[in-house]
């Protein structure tokens, strides 16, 4: 199917996602799941070993932003191929006066997901997830499933229809 990996329906296999995504995967139609080393959880090295074509990953950015001395947070969908633009397109959208990427510390307890398995199915409800066009353009593109042990395979369409989900250009150009 895609890469070297076995794909099973995510339904089937809850084990290997974290609580939060397992709950609110029921809303994604045709989510598939693979187990993989938890070491190659990073993009790079997942998609070196799985024969993943960087161009179908995508990876998922917490972004802190900080507006009237409130900092909420939002998530960012990208190809591992592109890189967002949070000091351009990510701060205007959320009408932030600032806009950086969370501390790495902090991902993991505002989620309740494991770093380097953070993904926009499952978050905290009312934060903003931006979906670049490219990742929502994507037939099959595989994220991660709030584990480090294992990913996540969808149509790019679904993130975009996520709750809280908008699709924009979200790339640095």
């Amino acid at each position: 199917m895609v890469g070297s990996l076995e794909w099973e329906p995510a339904e089937d296999r809850a084990e290997l996602l974290a609580p939060a995504v397992a709950s609110a995967l029921g809303s994604v139609s045709g989510a598939r799941v693979a187990e993989i080393d938890p070491e190659l959880a990073d993009t790079a090295e997942f998609c070196a070993r799985y024969a993943v074509p960087l161009e179908i990953s995508a990876n998922c950015v917490i972004v802190a932003a900080k507006r009237g001395g409130e900092v909420f947070y939002a998530a960012c969908m990208i190809l591992a191929t592109g890189r967002a633009d949070v000091n351009g397109a990510v701060r205007r959208r959320l009408g932030a006066r600032k806009a950086s990427f969370a501390p790495m510390a902090d991902a993991p307890a505002l989620t309740g997901m494991e770093y380097g398995g953070i993904t926009p199915v499952g978050l905290p409800e009312g934060w903003p997830i931006l979906v670049d066009e490219a990742v929502a353009e994507t037939d099959q593109v595989v994220i991660g499933s709030g584990l480090r042990r294992s990913k996540l395979l969808l149509p790019g369409k679904a993130l975009a229809g996520l709750p809280g989900a908008e699709a924009m250009a979200l790339a640095q150009r």
